[in-house]
């Protein structure tokens, strides 16, 4: 039993011969092009430039390689709430959103569309949790979003009738919507100009606001 411990203690010391930023960048853009289920570990370790062992070593598993390389995509929550914190309206930060989301969904050295969307399009029982985990960074920027249009709600920006709710799932819904059209090689223009008719059902400023002006 104590070799065994001492082979395991020398193989988890071993340093790694890759970058790992590197290979979990590869990983991503694998995700991001193919979707969870579809993507296999001979993908994920072609792609990688590593064997199967290596994978395993450093990542662990699939799910766990993928939901690293899902929150490398979404990038830091704390970053998306300074963003939204900084925009100088709820308005202003939802069509941000909308503008990043198609240029970054038409990327000329990434794939088309959102790897948030194509992770789960199989929807399979075996990737249920995760499934649940993309979902949840879904809510949390949907929440965020909430949160501002909350704040312009409160000084008057927005009108008190404004479904905060509503407005921050239409826009989640929009950048969505986008994504599928991406996949379809919508070109990006068609995705801006989507964007301005979006931003079109925003409610106008609040009468309230506009008198004080």
């Amino acid at each position: 039993m104590e070799v065994i411990h001492a082979i395991q203690r020398r193989r988890t010391g071993r340093p790694l011969s890759f970058n790992r930023d590197t290979a979990l960048e590869e990983a991503m853009l694998a995700f991001w092009r193919h979707g969870y289920e579809t993507t296999s570990i001979a993908d994920l370790t072609s792609a990688m430039g590593i064997t199967a062992p290596s994978l395993y070593a450093a990542f662990g598993d699939k799910k766990r390689l993928f939901l690293e390389a899902m929150r490398r995509y979404a990038g830091d929550p704390l970053e998306m709430e300074r963003q939204l914190a900084a925009a100088p309206t709820a308005r202003d930060a939802a069509r941000d959103m909308l503008v990043a989301a198609a240029t970054a969904f038409t990327g000329e050295l990434t794939p088309r569309g959102c790897l948030l969307a194509s992770a789960t399009a199989s929807g399979s029982e075996a990737s249920a949790d995760v499934r649940s985990a993309v979902s949840a960074v879904r809510r949390r920027i949907a929440a965020d979003l909430m949160d501002r249009i909350d704040q312009d709600i409160a000084v008057g920006i927005l009108p008190v009738s404004t479904n905060a709710a509503a407005l921050s799932d239409l826009i989640l819904a929009v950048v969505q919507g986008m994504s599928v059209l991406a996949r379809d090689n919508l070109p990006r223009e068609r995705l801006l100009a989507l964007a301005d008719q979006a931003m079109s059902a925003w409610p106008s400023q609040s009468p309230m606001r506009d008198a004080s002006a």
